[in-house]
């Protein structure tokens, strides 16, 4: 199953990297302003704000096939609306499906993983499933910007309609439902159990605030980051490989990750990996030459990649028995919560500001949110999380 879960993985994500950088740049050739571009990024994020706990709570009943099966179902049909309906309202449409068939994805693709196995072999797993991401963030906007640009934005949305057919049929040979646990003597949550009691545990928030900064973050580099290396000169292309650089380093350290927590420790790592990102946002107006995008591309790979499996398998060891699809709605509920406030919020400011304020402020409140996954207590994440 683990093999599945990665092909899924790669192959929705190598579809959906190639639309996603050429999302802003398409809003402008249609006439769109850098605030109505941070309102398209909302868009991608509001509903599955309003849906991902409820998600989550199916794929506990329901298994992890029908749900996937429903999400890359959902991915083609939205990738398709920019081709046949190249009008501002259709990418709207299509960035709100893009994000609630990726809950339908993500929730039941977490839940499988952490399922397969013992808790021992949970980290691996979940870097396995981050390694499937990365590594289609890796290709996807290499294919995406070659047809945007010697093509069109909207030829490549019906390329990724075309491979979109992959992996709706490698969802059919996931498993219906999960295997039961068999540790009987494990304590269950009680009935009056109600989602937003997760956040009573500090190692639960801190998993969630790691994960929606990330989060936020990258969908701010892939809004703003086209517009702003665009308008130093650099083509539809040059900025697809300065992507594929970013998702490379992500594949790349997030196969050193279980050696990095071996030896340093979860806090650390996620402080010092997010405390990068924010350096290299800040660092990006300062520089015009491509050749420095690609070192900068290189730290936010490296930021960003640590965060996500780290703050999965910690979400998933701090759930109770038969809730983990839920409490992983949930982070991905506070993920998207991040991702409908930040574009708004950084679409006014880059408004008001010009593109490079963007990345300053973003740049610093990274920094700043890096500050969250330091623990006063020894051990930290890494310990907490390993008792459950």
């Amino acid at each position: 199953m683990v093999r599945i879960v990665f092909l899924i993985a790669l192959t929705y994500q190598i579809m959906l990297n190639a639309t996603r950088p050429l999302v802003s740049l398409y809003a402008v050739e249609l006439g769109a302003t850098t605030a109505t571009v941070g309102l398209l990024a909302s868009a991608y994020a509001f509903f599955p704000l309003l849906f991902a706990i409820h998600i989550g709570k199916m794929s506990d009943r329901m298994g992890i096939r029908f749900p996937v099966v429903i999400g890359t179902f959902g991915l083609l049909v939205a990738m398709a609306f920019p081709y046949y309906f190249p009008t501002m309202w259709s990418l709207y449409v299509s960035q709100a499906l893009v994000g609630v068939s990726q809950i339908f994805i993500n929730v039941s693709l977490q839940n499988a993983m952490g399922s397969a196995g013992d808790k021992t072999l949970r980290d691996r797993n979940f870097s396995i499933f981050s390694l499937g991401i990365s590594s289609g963030a890796l290709i996807g906007p290499v294919i995406g910007g070659v047809i945007g640009q010697y093509y069109s934005y909207s030829i490549a949305f019906l390329a990724a309609t075309v491979f979109g057919v992959i992996p709706i049929l490698l969802a059919f040979f996931l498993p219906g439902l999960l295997k039961k646990l068999k540790d009987k003597k494990k304590v269950k949550s009680p009935d009056n159990f109600r989602t937003f009691d997760l956040l009573k545990s500090p190692v639960m928030r801190k998993a969630l605030g790691s994960s929606m900064l990330v989060l936020y973050s990258r969908d701010i580099y892939m809004a703003y980051f086209p517009l702003y290396a665009s308008s130093v000169g650099i083509t539809a292309a040059g900025i697809g490989l300065i992507l594929t650089i970013q998702g490379g380093a992500s594949v790349a350290v997030r196969g050193a990750l279980a050696w990095l927590t071996g030896n340093f420790g979860r806090d650390k790592v996620l402080f010092y990996s997010l405390m990068a990102a924010g350096v290299s946002f800040f660092c990006v107006p300062f520089f015009e030459v491509q050749y420095w995008f690609w070192g900068l591309a290189v730290l936010l790979g490296f930021g960003l990649g640590c965060g996500q499996p780290l703050s999965m398998s910690i979400t998933y060891n701090a759930s109770p028995e038969g809730k983990t699809g839920e409490a992983l709605g949930l982070r991905l509920a506070f993920n998207r919560l991040s991702q409908v406030i930040a574009p708004f919020i950084f679409g006014l400011i880059g408004s008001f500001g010009g593109l490079a304020s963007v990345f300053y402020s973003s740049g610093l409140f990274l920094m700043g949110g890096s500050l969250l996954t330091k623990d006063k207590k020894k051990g930290g994440v890494t310990d907490e999380t390993d008792k459950n």
